[in-house]
């Protein structure tokens, strides 16, 4: 069940003990804003938190009314198809608790954030992987999707993490046409570099304040549920997990109306940095084709593997990068960096990395 990236091993890899000892290497693997020497408006955020510490608990399973009501406002929607959980992971535990049994599948793209691998595991589900080829994109191919009678959902990371691929309208027909229950991770779905992507219609929708507000320690996320029949299975599942702590949840209406400032300021560190990718990175790699979130996947000579590429940017060049591996490219050949880096920071490690 377990990728050769996840596989649970109580030894350091070769990987982390090389990253343990260069703490001075420049880090391009950032993926905590608020790590990311981002402007954050701090004194009206704690004063928005030291109001809402005054709210009293009201135990609500699917989430505050005031909450639930500030997160369709945001997404255009009715409050009444909006659940809050306590982080985008817990609204995947609670989805695979309601769409599957044990010894049942999901469906997802490959490349991916390891994460899910973890999620679902600890369900007792599989996780099944289809391909994401690349063309001149990243795109799905329907044909390359084995659904098989336990089979009972899919998952699409929109975009994807680390392609940055969105699914394009055509692909979320070619996949609603599947008739199973689609879940789509939309938490990257505000930073489009170019042209922005759309919504899933139809799909059970992910978002969080961790990347929507670039607050991922507020522990605040939801989803937006598609048929209302849902609701009540999904209260009864909520509600055994305990609510929301309530003073997030009471401030999440003016949480929500700072958050375009907080993701304005992180959008544009990842459109510079692509920028600047787009730049620097020539020659043999090839810098391929970013459209939302923040990660840049590179593509280099396969002349060694993955961890070993990771390692020579470490002890060479002082530089830390994600391999490949990590997040099950098909081959060879890839690694990824963060778009959160701060900007200098990533200028100078892309060029050491790259100079030579």
């Amino acid at each position: 069940m377990f990728s050769r990236r996840t596989n649970w091993n109580p030894h350091p890899n070769r990987l982390s003990v090389a990253r343990a000892a260069r703490p001075d290497a420049l880090d391009l693997t950032i993926s905590n804003p608020t790590s990311a020497s981002l402007p954050y408006p701090l004194d009206e955020l704690s004063e928005i938190m030291a109001r809402a510490a005054r709210a009293p608990y009201d135990p609500q399973p699917l989430g505050l009314p005031s909450a639930r009501e500030a997160v369709a406002r945001e997404l255009g929607c009715d409050a009444d198809d909006i659940v809050i959980t306590a982080s985008t992971s817990e609204a995947y535990s609670f989805l695979f608790k309601l769409l599957c049994d044990p010894g049942d599948n999901v469906l997802t793209p490959t490349p991916t954030y390891p994460l899910l691998e973890h999620l679902a595991a600890m369900e007792l589900i599989e996780l099944r992987h289809f391909p994401l080829e690349f063309h001149r994109r990243w795109e799905i191919d329907p044909s390359r999707i084995e659904v098989d009678a336990r089979t009972r959902a899919i998952v699409v990371v929109n975009p994807n993490n680390p392609t940055g691929s969105f699914v394009t309208p055509a692909e979320q027909q070619a996949l609603a046409r599947l008739g199973l229950p689609i879940i789509s991770d939309e938490v990257f779905l505000d930073y489009p570099i170019d042209d922005r992507g759309t919504t899933f219609p139809g799909a059970f929708a992910l978002g969080g304040l961790s990347k929507s507000a670039g607050l991922p320690h507020y522990k605040l996320g939801w989803i937006r549920v598609p048929d209302r029949a849902a609701l009540a299975p999904l209260e009864l599942i909520a509600d055994n997990f305990l609510s929301v702590a309530t003073p997030v949840q009471a401030a999440l209406p003016e949480i929500l109306a700072l958050a375009p400032r907080i993701r304005a300021a992180i959008l544009e560190r990842v459109r510079t940095n692509v920028a600047t990718a787009r730049r620097v990175v020539g020659g043999a790699a090839r810098l391929l084709p970013v459209e939302g979130g923040w990660s840049a996947v590179i593509r280099v000579p396969n002349t060694m593997t993955d961890e070993e590429f990771a390692l020579d940017a470490l002890e060479r060049h002082g530089v830390a990068v994600h391999p490949g591996y990590f997040f099950d490219f098909e081959r060879e050949g890839y690694f990824v960096v963060s778009l959160l880096t701060p900007c200098e920071v990533f200028t100078d490690g892309l060029t050491r990395l790259l100079a030579s």
